[in-house]
């Protein structure tokens, strides 16, 4: 069964950004994957189409109601069942108030039957929502974002690019950041020379043993330049930790 979503937001156009480009679009065609968009302004209750009110208490800015989005993901979850994608997927509420999305977790959900992706705009969403269907929040980041649309992309498309056939060179994902705990190394093309600057030596000879040892040991030496925290629970291999001192002496 492919991984599925199901996107719950008011602005279904802006998801064109991952069906009709890139490695996503491709893996779509290949019925690697599906997309379903959920507008909760089919399920409001008036012919203005209101999905939103002020907050209880008073204070700035639109709260999203409950009613129409709860319509809306009972919607999706009933189509998911129609499809044969099971019931098991989870609801995620993108939000700067979640865990901050991480590889780990793409990797589970990429391996999943996929989740039905709450967008919020405005202010939020109604409290009662979130406690009655959200099982989890995710957030990109700690700054907040117009709404919940961007994050959903970012997910989807982490998700999507792991999955068996959908990169061109399946072993790229294996060499991605965060793939085996450490930030990726430089890279580098054509030409060998460019504005004065350049290629690494070890690059260009050919020594594949050499070639491994210097991009390990330029990863280590990114991660700990760049991040720290992701060094602080590993556990080094005697190599590694070699290497890595050998970075810190700015030895080549």
């Amino acid at each position: 069964m492919a991984l599925r979503f199901d996107v719950i937001t008011l602005f279904p156009e802006m998801f064109s950004a991952i069906t009709e480009s890139g490695i996503t679009r491709r893996a779509l065609s290949r019925q690697l994957w599906q997309l379903s968009c959920w507008n909760p302004r089919d399920w409001a209750s008036d012919v203005h189409r209101t999905i939103d009110d002020r907050p209880y208490g008073g204070g700035p800015g639109m709260v999203m109601m409950a009613e129409p989005l709860e319509c809306a993901i009972m919607a999706a979850k009933e189509a998911a069942v129609k499809v044969g994608a099971g019931d098991t997927a989870k609801v995620i509420y993108l939000s700067p108030q979640g865990a901050p999305i991480n590889q780990q977790r793409v990797s589970e959900l990429a391996v999943g039957p996929g989740a039905i992706l709450l967008c919020g705009r405005y202010e939020g969403v109604d409290e009662r929502l979130i406690r009655r269907v959200v099982d989890e929040e995710l957030s990109l980041g700690d700054f907040v974002l117009s709404g919940g649309e961007i994050a959903a992309m970012a997910l989807m498309d982490a998700c999507v690019r792991l999955l068996p056939e959908a990169l061109n060179d399946g072993f790229s994902v294996l060499e991605d950041s965060f793939m085996n705990g450490l930030l990726d190394w430089p890279h580098y093309t054509r030409p060998e020379l460019y504005q004065g600057c350049e290629i690494p030596k070890v690059l260009l000879s050919g020594n594949h043993e050499k070639i491994r040892r210097w991009r390990l040991k330029q990863a280590l030496g990114r991660t700990w330049q760049r991040r720290p925290d992701l060094l602080k629970d590993r556990t080094l291999s005697r190599e590694e930790a070699e290497l890595l001192e050998q970075f810190r002496q700015g030895s080549e």
